[in-house]
């Protein structure tokens, strides 16, 4: 059975996690600590308790073994308008279902990818997509992510047409190498590449011999870091951590070593900063610090 995005997120992190000491440990898990709200989820930037911020609270939470309360976590996700969510925020919530199903029970429900029952809607079923555009390579992602999560990637063509969706990436495909997440533009973003490659794996397989893989591996500056884009002022930790989960993916070196540029990032509160110019932390780009930490390849 091939590894969910999930499960080789979950392998990323704790490889993350066991890349630090304990006094590292106990700073960055006392960030995510303090970011908590009474009812267990997590906030947002802004200091509100955030359904997508929460869902890298507690992924967070499971790895760094901050204590939940699963009747708190229950309590949250069943207030939750799960059919009124767009499909980022719907995927974020059936995530979250994993991860307090992993609280109360272990690990052994995440491997065996046999978690709901229930049914979901079809992608065209969604109101807001990222881009506008339910075909855009985030947005596969995101449906690919949140298939797997629910166990409905081995239902066939009723919600998985293999075919179809690698025939639809070719459309947001630059001839130089790269993805876009609008058919209209004119160069790739590492967002959409990285997407991309995430669903072409998942579906056809990780091969070093992916010419976008290696266009990938390109991007990245002197500095360990990825841009965002090559307008970009500066490298951010998101586009460097999904940049080196997937390369670690396609089992290809970054060109540069990333320790220093993640350690750039770490702030004195324990948590990590978007880019090297903001001095604000929250849990979701902590979450990047850590899985940045378990991809960079190195020992």
């Amino acid at each position: 059975m091939r590894e969910t995005l999930s499960v080789k997120l979950f392998n990323v992190l704790q490889r993350g996690k066991g890349r630090l000491g304990n006094d590292a440990l106990k700073r960055i898990a006392g960030f995510v600590d303090s970011q908590r709200a009474d009812d267990d989820s997590f906030v947002n930037k802004s200091g509100i308790p955030d359904l997508y911020y929460t869902m890298f609270g507690w992924m967070l939470s499971y790895i760094l073994g901050v204590r939940l309360d699963a009747k708190k976590t229950d309590l949250y996700l069943s207030a939750q308008q799960a059919d009124s969510l767009d499909i980022i925020h719907y995927a974020a919530f059936m995530r979250c279902r994993i991860i307090q199903r992993l609280i109360e029970g272990g690990r052994i429900g995440l491997l065996l990818n046999s978690f709901f029952s229930s049914d979901i809607r079809k992608l065209t079923d969604f109101n807001g997509f990222p881009h506008n555009d339910p075909q855009s390579p985030y947005t596969q992602f995101i449906w690919l992510s949140l298939l797997e999560d629910t166990g409905r990637t081995s239902w066939g063509t009723k919600f998985v047409n293999k075919k179809k969706i690698l025939q639809s990436l070719t459309h947001y495909h630059l001839p130089d190498g790269g993805f876009m997440n609008v058919t209209d533009g004119l160069t790739a973003t590492t967002n959409a590449t990285v997407a991309a490659l995430a669903v072409i794996g998942q579906l056809d397989g990780y091969t070093t011999s992916n010419k976008d893989a290696s266009y990938l591996r390109s991007l990245q500056e002197s500095s360990g870091g990825f841009s965002a884009a090559k307008w970009s002022p500066v490298p951010d930790l998101l586009s460097t951590s999904t940049s080196l989960f997937i390369l670690n993916c396609y089992g290809l070196k970054p060109k540069y070593s990333a320790k220093e540029f993640i350690d750039a990032h770490w702030l004195d509160s324990g948590g990590f900063s978007a880019t090297i110019l903001e001095e604000k932390s929250d849990v979701e780009y902590t979450f990047y610090g850590l899985l940045a930490l378990g991809a960079i390849g190195e020992d």
